[in-house]
């Protein structure tokens, strides 16, 4: 790949890109256990569920300003099954292949974060998406684009999928993941799973702390101070929620947010300063409608 133009349809270059990506997010020096650390200054973008949408995505690359200073940094979630196939099936395999380029033009500056669907994905779980079993239409997209090398391919999508944190925090408590576990799972919840490199049982359905940690919905005020008094936190950026208009503020320390849809929006944060509230972070919101594409 390194003597010729990448080809996201040829087996080699997404098996040798995907690998070198994957190192990336293991290794780079922010990494502590499930946990990319992001220092408090420079610059944050945050992003919801992208699901696919190569147009949103062309945009908060534009909007992250990865080359202007290595203090920016961008996160990522929700990246595979969007609503648009070809001949049926799902080729959002390309997203990933974006993604780990973004990985490895800007090391320790590109952080995707583990999301439900990338999770079913990998384990082989079915998942919907506005109809379908979308982990067979994205099995189907792979057999369609590499035909006997599709096994190969996802071996290796598997283990980018493995090497993706489960959070993206600063040092000063803004706290950026796909979920957060339900209060009914918190009694079988590991606190300490980002503390540590994630073990096949935290994948299992339903009893897995990453399971639980991408899947969990109903978070209620107490169970979040809980959670943040414990792990440090002063504002949790959250995806995994349908929000009609973007973004909304969940509880007194949660922002939800969308940005696969037509009123999807992003939040850039100026890490130089403290932390800030709900309130005040939402008046930097910005609707990804209201952005122009680079021609």
């Amino acid at each position: 790949m390194t003597d010729r133009t990448f080809d996201d349809r040829r087996a080699d270059d997404v098996v040798e890109l995907l690998r070198s990506a994957s190192e990336i997010m293991r290794s780079h020096p922010g990494r502590r256990g499930a946990v990319d650390w992001i220092p408090a200054r420079g610059r944050l973008l945050a992003t919801g569920d992208l699901h696919d949408n190569p147009m949103h995505f062309q945009k908060v690359v534009e909007l992250a300003r990865l080359d202007a200073d290595p203090d920016h940094h961008v996160v990522l979630q929700e990246l595979i099954h969007g609503e648009r196939t070809m001949n049926g099936v799902d080729l959002s395999y390309r997203m990933l292949t974006k993604v780990a380029k973004l990985l490895l033009d800007h090391p320790g500056q590109v952080h995707p974060l583990l999301a439900n669907h990338e999770l079913a994905q990998m384990a082989g779980h079915s998942v919907s998406k506005g109809g379908g079993c979308m982990t067979t239409r994205f099995h189907e997209g792979l057999d369609y684009v590499f035909g006997e090398d599709a096994e190969a391919v996802f071996e290796v999508l598997r283990d980018f999928i493995l090497a993706m944190p489960l959070a993206a925090r600063t040092e000063h408590g803004i706290f950026c993941s796909h979920s957060l576990p339900g209060p009914a799972m918190m009694s079988r919840f590991d606190l300490d799973v980002l503390d540590r490199d994630l073990a096949d049982d935290d994948y299992e359905a339903l009893v897995g702390s990453a399971w639980m940690m991408v899947w969990g919905r109903g978070h209620t005020a107490e169970q979040m101070d809980a959670i943040a008094d414990r792990w440090g936190v002063s504002i949790f950026l959250l995806g995994h929620a349908f929000v009609e208009n973007g973004i909304e503020i969940g509880g007194p320390r949660t922002i939800l947010m969308n940005t696969d849809h037509e009123r999807g929006a992003v939040l850039p944060i100026d890490l130089d300063g403290p932390p800030p509230t709900v309130e005040s972070a939402m008046f930097s919101v910005l609707p990804l409608s209201a952005v122009g594409s680079a021609p």
